[in-house]
């Protein structure tokens, strides 16, 4: 703890901080250009999103996460599926990229809060976010797998049918 504040600040800056952080991260990634996520290939250990359903037990909760896409204006919601055409596929996947990175850079953000908060609230900080943020990373990280693979494996039968609108996103 370098700054020493009476316990009510540190409440009020924790929660509220915490808060700002979540939710302008959120909005500030919606307003980015898609054409800045670019998406790589799924690592090898991922196994196409078998370690998640293996080790992570990841169909069990997944579909329990909230999808804030919603939360904002040009959003992209991921809770539902539209259709399988190769185009919609591969922005799905960018989206996906673009939520986890937000994620990811929420987690990055948490040593400022080790300004105010003595020890244990670092501990606290800590947890928080691991819980908020890391769920919802591996829901990213496990679908995004799947999805490559389904574009590696079948795009010319994906083409024929099923056709779902590619949304208009910025950039």
């Amino acid at each position: 703890m370098l700054i020493k504040l009476p316990d009510i600040w540190v409440i009020i800056l924790n929660v509220g901080g915490l808060l700002a952080l979540q939710l302008g991260l959120a909005w500030a990634f919606t307003r980015m250009p898609a054409i800045w996520f670019k998406p790589g290939d799924a690592w090898r250990w991922e196994r196409d999103g078998r370690f998640y359903e293996q080790v992570c037990g990841i169909k069990r909760w997944k579909d329990r996460l909230p999808d804030a896409a919603d939360w904002f204006h040009g959003g992209f919601a991921k809770g539902t599926l539209a259709g399988m055409d190769p185009d919609y596929l591969r922005q799905f996947v960018r989206e996906m990229w673009r939520s986890e990175l937000c994620h990811w850079f929420a987690l990055a953000a948490v040593p400022v809060f080790f300004l105010w908060n003595p020890w244990w609230g670092d501990l606290i900080i800590t947890g928080y976010a691991l819980v908020m943020n890391l769920p919802c990373i591996l829901a990213q990280r496990y679908n995004r797998a799947r999805f490559l693979r389904v574009l590696k494996r079948r795009p010319e039968k994906l083409s024929r049918g099923n056709q779902a609108p590619v949304l208009k996103q910025r950039g």
